[in-house]
């Protein structure tokens, strides 16, 4: 097992506000709670950690590793996962792309904490995965927004229009629309999530974020300031651009990042491994925590409860 004396992890800075990467290091590895404890504030401080040459060949290399840092949720709380493999789902060009803003599975009261992304196949040119932080853009914010913000509830869910144009649709994107939404989920989020271990504020909303709770606003001034909002997360200030390679793992937080995969690759395949580590009931700035709505996700995750200096 590696020991704290023998190992220091340098991690090399993607950009000043979000990334950060390391070459090198064996996650297939019986790591030390030390390498786990300097990964984690590597993850706290940077949000979203790029392990190149990384030996994580196999699901279960992926599991082990993300299982450091929690109990892991089930793939999907509504998509199968891979044959044998309930923790991980497939993440895969074939059944479309994930090219829209969003923070994963925030429609359940208890979004994972980190998700964890492995190379399996890859186009020759594109697929990358943009990765942006919430906490950059959240203190972009001018005063009066800011404050505004810290006030607003959005109502998350996974069954909404997702207006995308017949022609760019990939071939049985209704059947899997029906499969992602056969349990309807509605979950009320604070728009500003403080962090449970830094106490950093982020806009907490993306693509499942469809309207504000505001009684007598209409759904179209929801989105428009939903839209406002999202602007500033996606300034390319906040963005990380993670180009793939093969043997390559990402360990981003799911609680304080927002990631998109452009549709960048013409018709080539590219397929990642997806494992999300369970996480905890979002709070607001005033103390209040998630309210579910709609839809039991009692089988997908268990809540996490995190104390400061736990690690979880």
């Amino acid at each position: 097992m590696t020991t704290a004396l023998e190992t220091q992890l340098e991690f090399t800075k993607l950009g000043s506000r979000i990334g950060a990467e390391i070459r090198g290091l064996d996650l297939s590895q019986d790591l030390s709670d030390d390498v786990i404890g300097q990964i984690r504030a590597a993850l706290n401080r940077h949000k979203a950690l790029v392990f190149r040459e990384a030996n994580v060949r196999t699901d279960e290399d992926q599991v082990r590793f993300a299982s450091r840092f929690g109990p892991l949720t089930k793939a999907h709380p509504t998509v199968a996962s891979v044959d044998g493999a309930e923790n991980v789902l497939p993440v895969d060009s074939e059944d479309g792309s994930a090219n829209t803003w969003h923070t994963d599975v925030t429609f359940v009261v208890n979004p994972p904490q980190a998700s964890t992304l492995r190379s399996i196949t890859l186009p020759a040119y594109g697929g990358e995965t943009l990765i942006a932080s919430s906490a950059g853009a959240y203190q972009d914010l001018p005063a009066e927004l800011r404050n505004f913000a810290d006030t607003l509830w959005a109502i998350h869910t996974n069954d909404y229009d997702y207006s995308v144009p017949k022609n760019l649709e990939h071939a049985g994107a209704e059947e899997r629309r029906k499969v992602f939404t056969r349990i309807k989920y509605q979950t009320a989020h604070p728009v500003v999530r403080v962090h449970p271990l830094t106490g950093e504020r982020g806009l907490f909303i993306g693509g499942f974020a469809q309207r504000l709770r505001i009684v007598g606003l209409s759904n179209t001034e929801s989105r428009d300031i939903l839209r406002l909002l999202q602007a500033y997360i996606t300034r390319p200030e906040n963005v990380v651009r993670v180009n793939w390679e093969p043997n390559q793992l990402v360990l981003f937080d799911n609680r304080i990042t927002q990631h998109y995969a452009p549709s960048n690759y013409d018709d080539q395949p590219r397929k990642l491994n997806r494992v999300t580590i369970a996480g905890d009931i979002p709070v607001g700035v005033d103390g209040t925590k998630s309210q579910s709505i709609e839809g039991d996700s009692s089988h997908y995750s268990e809540v996490v409860s995190v104390a400061v200096g736990t690690g979880a």
